[in-house]
């Protein structure tokens, strides 16, 4: 299985972001939190600064849309060139009709839930997405404590991706370290946000030991 290790500028140096996004160049896709000051009591970047880490980025940018009204502003992200774009249940009025738009852009679509938004209404949609992300902490706020309370909620996605047969990536985003990723890579999660545990060291040898935690962890599919 392929582990993807997704380092977070949320915990980067915003004076330096072009040199920051260069330190996790062996990362698999660098996470980007777009947060409005509606959806989530916090304000980040917009498309501007997106616009520009998307020119300088060694590696492609994973976009996490914190935001009210997802359906009016995501595709200006995937249309900016995100490799990924992931917006969140709770705010989309259609999100089926924003998640094909995405695609038809040529961005992969995310759906994020909440850590108390159920998981069992989109079981069935999975053919929509190619990720979902749970969030392993409330949005909003990096440095948080991981929520294993949200790990079966994980592992039902991971047993109907599985019985699907899609290629559909489990995120999981908040509170990631090297204990906290073994929790979720057994639970079925594949691909990983981690900020402070990268940034607050070695990135480069920070990531190898979160893939390597993860790899051997990992729930087999």
């Amino acid at each position: 299985m392929v582990t993807r290790i997704n380092p977070s500028i949320l915990a980067a140096d915003f004076a330096n972001l072009e040199r920051e996004l260069g330190r996790i160049s062996t990362a698999d896709l660098a996470h980007v939190d777009v947060m409005d000051n509606h959806f989530v009591p916090n304000l980040t970047l917009g498309l501007p600064v997106v616009e520009r880490l998307l020119q300088v980025s060694p590696i492609p940018l994973d976009l996490h849309l914190m935001i009210d009204d997802p359906d009016r502003w995501a595709p200006d992200y995937a249309e900016a060139g995100a490799y990924s774009v992931t917006f969140h249940a709770e705010a989309a009025a259609d999100a089926i009709g924003l998640a094909r738009r995405l695609r038809d852009i040529g961005a992969r679509a995310g759906i994020a839930l909440k850590p108390g938004t159920p998981v069992e209404p989109y079981l069935d949609l999975l053919a929509e997405f190619d990720q979902v992300l749970v969030m392993t902490v409330e949005p909003g706020f990096g440095g948080q404590s991981f929520m294993a309370s949200t790990m079966p909620k994980l592992s039902l996605l991971a047993d109907a991706v599985r019985a699907s047969g899609l290629d559909v990536w489990l995120q999981v985003d908040g509170g990631i370290t090297e204990d906290t990723i073994a929790q979720a890579a057994q639970a079925g999660a594949n691909t990983f946000v981690a900020g402070s545990s990268v940034f607050n060291g070695d990135p480069a040898g920070q990531i190898a030991r979160l893939r390597a935690a993860a790899t051997l962890h990992s729930h087999a599919h």
